[in-house]
């Protein structure tokens, strides 16, 4: 498939990320090295965001299901993958609308929250098409909750029927694209693996059930008795780039 011109600043990115990833610094408290990876998707064109020049990778915060969203996803792995690759990141993250044609700005949209929800048809859709047309959605329950993640499975079974959440295993390049993450760490023992919905052989959808909310990094939130992963900055800097180069 031809490539857009509007993604090719994104693409440029992310080979130089993986070109320079060898000489990336180890992380904070993690054990991770760098391994390179594959050829983007493309994602539909639409005007950048907020001003910003087109080789800044943006990442939206989704506001769905009327006026859901969450202020405790931490945007700080923007930082950490700036500094420790070439990828050029807007240091925030944009709020967007599911339903919303600015969607399409964004190669990557965060989806968390805690209790029950239950997305209209117009945003099934959108958010269908997007995914399909090669945009990322990562979902994390806040505070693992339960009911938030009773619901998005619901809506998962409804938008992608033929393509269920399956368990990603960790040799997967999701865990290797930047740091090398051999395995999950939580707050409470063992976490549950981390799920996701492959479309066309690409992950579109990544969820964890304990949470990759990396709330150490955000103000005035906390787990709340969850067992949110701990080593979540290096595996959200991994997804990242596996966003890009996808």
């Amino acid at each position: 498939m031809m490539r857009n011109l509007k993604h090719a600043a994104w693409l440029l990115a992310a080979i130089v990320c993986l070109a320079l990833g060898q000489h990336a610094p180890a992380a904070d408290a993690t054990s991770d090295s760098d391994a390179p990876a594959g050829a983007a998707t493309p994602i539909p064109d639409s005007p950048q965001s907020s001003g910003e020049a087109e080789s800044i990778v943006q990442v939206a915060n989704l506001v769905y299901a009327g006026a859901h969203s969450s202020r405790c996803f931490s945007d700080h792995f923007l930082i950490r993958a700036e500094k420790e690759t070439a990828i050029s990141t807007s240091r925030r993250f944009h709020a967007v609308k599911l339903a919303s044609d600015d969607l399409y700005d964004f190669p990557m949209v965060i989806m968390t929250g805690e209790g029950a929800f239950e997305l209209p048809e117009a945003e099934r859709e959108s958010l269908r098409r997007y995914v399909k047309r090669g945009g990322f959605l990562l979902a994390s329950a806040g505070c693992s909750s339960e009911e938030w993640n009773s619901s998005f499975r619901r809506e998962m079974a409804a938008i992608f029927p033929e393509q269920p959440l399956s368990k990603i295993e960790m040799s997967h390049p999701i865990f290797h694209t930047v740091y090398d993450v051999d395995e999950l760490q939580a707050k409470h023992g063992t976490p549950r693996p981390i799920e996701g919905v492959s479309i066309g052989g690409r992950i579109g959808v990544i969820f964890s059930h304990d949470g990759l909310n990396d709330t150490k990094h955000t103000q005035g939130c906390c787990c709340c008795g969850g067992n949110e992963i701990t080593n979540a900055e290096a595996i959200n800097v991994n997804i990242l780039a596996y966003t890009l180069t996808y």
